[in-house]
């Protein structure tokens, strides 16, 4: 188990790095953590498929401005292995994986604090021209990051794994299935949080377009998403190209320095 908990420590610390100093990789979520954790534990399959449940539930969650999602590193990689450990489903994850990255988003907002202490340093420095403290306070909240989940999840899966995998165990019947009927549920939020950015009057017309195929046409999902593609490119390259053809001026970016049009 030491072997297993310091690879599934890897695994989370090196998940919340993420978007950090690997560039955005999607190495944070669920679905990618899940199948990893399935690996060490070996049992890929039931990771990637816990992962896949998790990810639904949490695609539409994004870090806005100063705002602080879940941790959805170390309650995916938690929520995963216990549900592996003790042999139970989704149901378990989600048990296990929603409080868990509630939990942890608190210590991710006290590291981020520290954080900033470390950046006002680093800018102090720089001002001094000594670059190697400057690289010094630049990589240590890199380690404080990756401290704040990896430890968590090694301790978790040492000292509470025969625990927690006890008490999953002692769960009444009817609350599993509860959970699990929460489970099935839970990715519709998902969805709704993710449309919730996205969706706008001109766009929803595309979305009803896609429920009619899936629902009227037996369509799967990746045919659907190809005749997305399809339709992207015709309405690109050749209705956006024509009129601006016609019209040059359209053509024309008339947005000044910094703006965004988000229409």
């Amino acid at each position: 188990m030491l072997v297993q908990a310091t690879m599934l420590a890897i695994i989370a610390g090196v998940g919340i790095l993420d978007g950090r100093i690997f560039g955005q990789s999607m190495l944070d979520r669920p679905i990618v953590t899940g199948m990893l954790v399935g690996l060490v534990l070996g049992d890929i399959k039931s990771g990637i498929m816990i992962g896949a449940q998790l990810e639904l539930i949490w695609m539409g969650i994004a870090g806005i401005g100063a705002a602080t999602p879940p941790d959805v590193v170390t309650g995916g990689v938690l929520g995963t292995a216990f549900a592996i450990l003790s042999g139970n489903g989704a149901e378990v994850a989600l048990a296990v994986a929603v409080p868990v990255a509630v939990l942890a988003q608190s210590l991710g907002v006290l590291v981020r604090i520290i954080n900033s202490y470390f950046s006002q340093k680093a800018v102090f420095y720089a001002k001094q021209a000594d670059f190697k403290k400057v690289t010094i306070m630049m990589w240590l909240p890199v380690i404080l990051f990756f401290l704040s989940t990896s430890v968590p999840t090694f301790l978790a899966i040492m000292i509470g794994a025969d625990k927690v995998t006890a008490l999953i165990n002692a769960i009444p019947k009817v609350i599993l299935d509860g959970l699990g009927v929460a489970g099935t549920l839970l990715p519709a939020v998902g969805f709704a949080l993710l449309m919730d950015m996205l969706l706008s009057k001109k766009m929803s017309v595309f979305f009803f377009i896609g429920f009619l195929l899936a629902s009227y046409g037996g369509l799967d999902i990746t045919a659907i998403a190809l005749f997305g593609v399809c339709v992207a490119f015709v309405l690109n390259f050749y209705i956006n190209n024509k009129e601006n053809n016609q019209n040059p001026q359209l053509a024309i970016n008339t947005l000044t320095e910094g703006e965004i049009d988000f229409e």
